[in-house]
């Protein structure tokens, strides 16, 4: 995993194997924001990053100048690797936090410029993931909710916006 643009461009991680993540591809990932530069200046932006496993999209937004970034995944060794990293780059404007996503997005009282959310491609609660986020109000009046999965996973909501695919993955997007 690679950090593709950004002050920490270049920069390389080997997570460790114990971790139970699946790392969005170099190639998603770089299409993936080349959107989100095609629509927003990363400078300030708040960001969720949910099932955050590695990090790895915390990572590219924080190289890209963003001004925080929360992340919350279940696993505890994910939430370890993440503040290790944090503590090698002194990212200080980031907070990786052990958290139930589905108890963290129906409790949080903050509202985030992008929320980007990664869960495992075979969770039944997909789908549930717009729903909370609109209905507790968690986005900017400008802010994009985008999903990844598979593309067996299809979306039938009033914010849906689209939704790209590259090979195997899909990143759907949702705003008011």
């Amino acid at each position: 995993m690679r950090i593709i643009s950004g002050k920490l461009k270049g920069r390389r991680f080997v997570a460790p194997d114990n971790l139970p993540v699946r790392p969005t591809t170099d190639y998603a990932k770089e299409s993936l924001f080349n959107i989100i530069n095609n629509n927003y200046y990363f400078e300030g932006l708040q960001i969720l990053d949910c099932f955050s496993g590695t990090g790895n999209i915390s990572y590219e937004f924080l190289s890209r100048g963003v001004g925080h970034v929360t992340a919350f995944d279940a696993d505890a060794n994910c939430i370890a690797y993440q503040n290790k990293i944090k503590a090698e780059l002194g990212l200080e404007n980031f907070s990786p936090a052990r958290q139930d996503v589905f108890k963290a997005l129906s409790s949080i009282q903050k509202r985030f410029d992008i929320i980007f959310c990664d869960p495992p491609y075979e969770m039944d609660k997909i789908s549930e993931i717009p729903e909370i986020v609109f209905k507790n109000k968690l986005l900017t009046e400008d802010g994009w909710l985008i999903v990844e999965h598979s593309k067996k996973t299809t979306f039938r909501h009033s914010n849906y916006i689209e939704t790209r695919r590259y090979g195997n993955v899909s990143f759907s997007i949702f705003s008011y």
